[in-house]
């Protein structure tokens, strides 16, 4: 038996109301340009609109125009979308929480997740979206999730309770020193001003 091995996410596809509604948040809000359309192959009734998130992978809606918005928050049952996570810069992050209450649209505020900062709201058909933005940048040659990963295996070694600043740091110092060779034999950590 062998495993289905995946290569990122492809899209998502989410169940849109009318058309204008889409447009005007995915692209009037978020900025994700409006790249492709076309009827939804299997429901006629239904168009099917693509959205670049930024990384030229695609988010896509099924619209009708016979569905109104509905604010009320998406189920939450087991199975269900708990929320969709979209990665900004921490330039545009630290703009968030203006650009939301400008637009009225209400928010979690900031939330500190340890590894990264996010911000809540729903869409406007209730789906929770969240704005996430990393606090580190990956070391060349390694992702994000290289770091998560090596941070995770130092917190859960020194016993604390979630990944901090300082796990981050010392992840991406282990995986420079594991990928960049050096002439030096010893490559611990010195002091070079002397007093």
């Amino acid at each position: 038996m062998r495993k289905l091995q995946s290569q990122g996410v492809h899209h998502i596809t989410l169940v849109g109301a009318d058309r204008q509604t889409s447009i005007d948040f995915w692209e009037g809000v978020l900025g994700m340009p409006f790249v492709f359309e076309q009827p939804n192959l299997d429901n006629a009734g239904e168009s099917h609109l693509y959205f670049d998130p930024g990384d030229g992978r695609l988010i896509t809606i099924f619209t009708d125009e016979s569905r109104s918005p509905d604010p009320a928050r998406t189920p939450t049952d087991p199975g269900c979308v708990h929320h969709v996570a979209l990665a900004i810069s921490q330039a545009t992050f630290a703009q968030a929480v203006e650009r939301l209450d400008e637009r009225g649209i209400k928010h979690s505020g900031v939330k500190d997740r340890g590894f990264m900062d996010s911000i809540y709201f729903k869409d406007p058909l209730g789906l929770m979206i969240e704005l996430a933005s990393y606090r580190f940048e990956p070391p060349a040659g390694h992702t994000h999730a290289d770091v998560l990963l090596e941070a995770h295996r130092i917190r859960v070694a020194r016993g604390d309770y979630n990944i901090a600043t300082i796990h981050l740091a010392d992840a991406i110092e282990t995986l420079v020193t594991r990928s960049q060779p050096s002439l030096s034999d010893d490559r611990t950590p010195r002091r070079a001003y002397r007093e």
